[in-house]
């Protein structure tokens, strides 16, 4: 047992080192160019789909961040929301009264079990740009966000555009716990993973897609019974001979977990569905957990060997969220925090193999072999 837990801690601080220096190399290939002179008048039609649900924290901050972009084509947001009592419906109205051209749509048609697809799938019905970018209401984005992902999606043999997010906590310790979840563990992870080829992520934060290709793979309704529904849309244009391209800018996602139990209960369905759709990759997350395995390599042989053993666990994972900090440009959680987040995520990570059910916006499901819904 002591040399299972030593050689998975020894793993894990090398993971780290590699991880570390993933986050440089990204930042260095993702740091602004000089923009170019020729003016862009000539950019695609876009229509931005935005599923709403709820009063969440940060709302109207983030729908803002899409209404304000500047894009010199032709640009349409629409918001989505299921029933007209939804509280969502206030804060859309409000930004709808501003200069770009904004729609809210009334719709609870469903097309399978996954409530936020059949948002996007009634939204899509009504969209008419030519470029289709869908993002989560939980996502802000800085200014220039909208130009750079069409212009990703330009590129010869793209076909959909994701991006990458950091954790932006809503206020409490809570929120800064998740924060430094994504921070600290998904986002060096998918970094790594990207790097060495060994994952293919799309995200919800952002798909864009050009309009011909979204009704290639059946719409939006051709995914309503996933629950990774991001992780079928990739893997649907792939299937089509597409690259599914990860751009240079990293977004907010708004954490507002606002005890232990919401938090605990919103990463176990997060690493639910991660090994749903994956078992055997999730499995080999195992190695991103090196102090909880020195920890109990301590305590099945103390000694120095250990000892020194935990130490470097430690010092390697201060490293890797050091490093994550100064490319994010700042932290969510102090250093002196990062040993018991990383403990809390391995106890997640080992509760997520029980089975059970996730919940999701107050509903709960129980998802069937290869993350479908029923």
């Amino acid at each position: 047992m002591w040399l299972i837990c030593t050689a998975l801690a020894t793993i894990g601080c090398t993971y780290a080192l590699i991880a570390a220096t993933c986050l440089a190399a990204f930042a260095a290939a993702a740091a602004p160019r000089p923009a170019a002179t020729r003016d862009r008048r000539d950019r695609a039609s876009v229509s931005i789909l935005k599923p709403l649900c709820g009063a969440e924290p940060m709302l109207k901050q983030n729908l803002r961040s899409f209404v304000e972009q500047e894009y010199t084509g032709d640009c349409e947001i629409l918001f989505g929301i299921a029933e007209p009592g939804d509280a969502a419906a206030s804060v859309a109205r409000e930004l709808i009264a501003g200069p770009r051209r904004a729609r809210l749509i009334v719709d609870a048609q469903r097309c399978g079990p996954n409530p936020k697809v059949c948002n996007l799938a009634n939204l899509e019905r009504r969209a008419t740009g030519e470029i289709i970018v869908a993002a989560d209401s939980d996502i802000g984005v800085p200014q220039g966000y909208l130009a750079a992902i069409v212009d990703a999606l330009a590129r010869p043999g793209v076909g959909l555009v994701t991006c990458l997010y950091r954790g932006l906590p809503a206020g409490g310790l809570w929120s800064r716990f998740a924060a430094a979840a994504i921070d600290h563990h998904f986002l060096p992870g998918v970094i790594l993973g990207v790097r060495f080829h060994l994952a293919a992520p799309c995200f919800g934060s952002t798909v864009a897609l050009r309009r011909e290709v979204l009704r290639r793979i059946g719409g939006f309704r051709a995914i309503a019974h996933h629950l990774a529904d991001d992780y079928a849309l990739g893997a649907a244009v792939r299937g089509l001979g597409y690259a599914v391209a990860v751009s240079g800018i990293i977004v907010d996602h708004t954490c507002g977990e606002a005890s232990l139990r919401e938090l605990i209960a919103h990463e176990l369905r997060w690493a639910r569905t991660l090994r749903g759709v994956s078992p055997w990759g999730y499995a080999g997350m195992v190695i991103t957990h090196p102090l909880p395995f020195a920890l109990l390599g301590v305590l099945c042989a103390p000694g120095a060997f250990a000892a020194c053993v935990l130490l470097a666990a430690f010092a390697c994972r201060l490293a890797l969220q050091l490093q994550a900090d100064r490319v994010l440009g700042r932290s969510v959680l102090g250093a002196w925090w990062g040993p018991v987040r990383d403990l809390l995520s391995f106890a997640v990570f080992v509760a997520s193999f029980w089975p059970g059910d996730v919940a999701w916006r107050g509903r709960r499901h129980h998802p069937r072999r290869g993350g479908m819904l029923d």
